[in-house]
């Protein structure tokens, strides 16, 4: 990891990336580059900015996640294309040009197929991401000169794009030669696989329920294209779920771990001595510099307990207290958020950590990137890999492109979904498909989905990669960006004034109190005021029924899902400078 840091610094010196098609045709440094497999991997090392690196913070505008001001694309009246972004295309030159001069024959072929492959790799990602948020975008395939029409030209079908996409990953499969990777950092022909699976499923369930594109009869034929990337995976790659530690264990230590885990296919690898380093600490403790991002209730409520059943078949659920509520359930739930027994370190000694009001809203608060030691806690100094590939997701593209075109089997079913669950210490369900709906999600999140085998994947997928990105891109593709409309809800308050003991460590950690704080205060005890106004403003932390019931925050701001929201809507300055781009519907 240390090498690709130090070659990218070097490339610095030798190639300037957005004026990469400006060079002359014959210079010392083109034939440098482009004369030698070192070149080669050099240059190739420049395409990895197209990933998302160091961040944990990227499902901080989803349905499950409570913030502390609600994101502008979701309120209601406040998004327009003034405000939009990501009409950027310097990334795309970068590569297209290497593509175009990666022909020197003082290189052996299979040589410059390998890099080509790679540089296709990040072709591919980089459109199925502008494809992701515009749609329609137009198809460059060369690198383009200042005066080249197609500057000025029209978008693209999103089929033939798309097309275009899949023949890029494809070569990219069939080109790049390595097939592991120790540093987990480079990119290998099973990552590659990995991304069609992804991809490929991305594409083929967007075009199955996004009707109004007309497109639903080749939606089969993308989902096919995911199962047999996953499978390639799955049979070849050697990769395996992490389950060193135990159930109560491993499943977070995929995410705490200073070096990938055998389960990381692609990390973004910190390094002290280079001082490469996360901020994910800051961004999920601090009270000012982060989102302040908590779990809502209502995917809480979605783990399932420990024997597989629902956590909602309890009529009880909905005035459970926290305490009670985090028992007995996917042990998954306790390495995601702060509960139980959860501890930090302070000065080398364990503490009980309770979840902190001065940080959450819902009391759902994460620990999934986190390190206990608090000497992380301020500014951006995590070690700890942050996974942007990982075997899991495999799992989960194969078995839901499979129950998507209904082929999945029972042992299909056991070696997916199963072995995920078993991680998580459920222990009944993990051999044979669900054959009853849970109306938990029909009623909350899946209303139009009658088949119990998609909604358990599902729900599997929503908790498997919580917090790891997916989520906001999952809605698009199930066409469900109604649940973005979720309210940002958290747990149950019996009664005002009474301090609750959300740890049972038999301190007192929070009270809900109207009007004047309580006085004396107990000690210790943090204070949350829920009057519907404070200092004569609307406070935006409320309880359900007034004086009791679930936490509500900002439920005084407008929330509304639209249908030109499957889009983001191509920026006004982009659309001045060329007005055959044409406006996405709506906006």
């Amino acid at each position: 990891m240390k090498k690709q840091y130090l070659w990218l610094i070097l490339l610095g010196f030798v190639l300037v990336r957005c004026d990469l098609e400006q060079l002359p045709e014959s210079t010392t440094s083109k034939s440098a580059v482009f004369g030698s497999e070192q070149g080669l991997q050099l240059y190739s090392y420049s395409f990895y900015s197209i990933l998302p690196g160091r961040s944990t913070s990227l499902d901080a505008m989803s349905d499950y996640m409570a913030v502390k001001s609600v994101f502008s694309f979701i309120q209601e009246g406040s998004f327009a294309p003034t405000l939009s972004s990501g009409w950027s295309w310097t990334d795309l030159r970068n590569i297209n040009y290497f593509i175009e001069n990666c022909n020197d024959p003082a290189v052996p072929i299979d040589v410059r197929k390998n890099y080509i492959g790679i540089a296709k790799f990040f072709r591919a990602y980089f459109y199925a991401e502008k494809v992701k948020r515009f749609g329609n975008v137009p198809w460059v395939g060369k690198p383009l000169g200042v005066a080249d029409p197609v500057l000025f030209g029209p978008r693209d079908p999103r089929a033939l794009v798309m097309d275009s996409v899949l023949a890029d990953i494809d070569y990219a499969c069939a080109n790049i030669k390595s097939t592991s990777d120790a540093t987990r950092s480079l990119i290998t022909k099973y990552i590659a696989y990995a991304f069609k699976a992804r991809l490929c499923l991305f594409e083929g369930t967007f075009r199955k329920y996004h009707t109004e594109l007309g497109l639903e009869n080749t939606a089969s034929a993308w989902l096919n294209n995911a199962v047999t990337a996953a499978k390639e995976v799955m049979d070849k790659g050697g990769f395996s779920i992490y389950t060193t530690g135990g159930a109560g264990k491993s499943y977070r230590t995929v995410f705490t771990n200073p070096l990938p885990v055998g389960e990381v296919m692609l990390a973004s690898i910190c390094d002290l001595t280079l001082t490469i380093l996360n901020d994910a600490n800051w961004y999920w403790t601090s009270g000012t510099y982060g989102d302040k991002a908590s779990l809502i209730r209502t995917f809480i409520n979605t783990y399932l307990n420990l024997d597989g059943t629902p956590f909602t078949s309890n009529p009880a659920y909905t005035t459970m207290l926290f305490k009670d509520e985090v028992k007995n359930r996917d042990l998954r739930l306790k390495q995601t958020i702060r509960a139980g027994d959860y501890k930090r370190i302070s000065g080398g000694i364990q503490v009980p950590a309770p979840p902190l009001f001065s940080y959450t809203f819902t009391g759902y608060q994460p620990i999934k990137w986190t390190l206990d030691d608090m000497y992380y806690d301020t500014r951006d100094l995590n070690i700890n890999s942050i996974s942007m590939f990982r075997y899991a997701e495999v799992l989960l593209n194969y078995a839901e492109a499979k129950a998507e075109l209904g082929t999945l089997t029972d042992a299909e079913w056991a070696s997916t979904i199963g072995v995920l669950r078993t991680r998580g210490g459920i222990t009944a369900g993990l051999s044979a498909k669900p054959t009853i709906v849970d109306p938990y999600l029909v009623a909350n999140y899946f209303p139009g989905i009658t088949d119990p085998t998609i909604l358990e994947i599902r729900r599997e997928r929503g908790i498997e990669l919580c917090l790891e990105g997916f989520r906001f891109s999952d809605i698009l593709r199930w066409k469900r960006g109604p649940i973005m409309n979720q309210e940002w809800n958290g747990f149950y308050v019996p009664t005002l004034v009474t301090p609750m003991d959300l740890n049972e460590d038999g301190i007192l950690d929070v009270a809900f109190y109207q009007g004047t704080k309580p006085s004396p205060a107990a000690s210790g005890v943090t204070y949350v005021d829920v009057s519907s106004l404070v200092s004569g403003k609307a406070n935006p932390q409320l309880l359900k029924n007034g004086t009791s019931g679930e936490l509500t925050w900002m439920n005084n701001i407008s929330r509304k899902w639209e249908d030109k929201m499957y889009y983001y809507p191509i920026p006004q300055t982009d659309l001045i400078t060329n007005p055959n781009l044409k406006q996405n519907p709506g906006w």
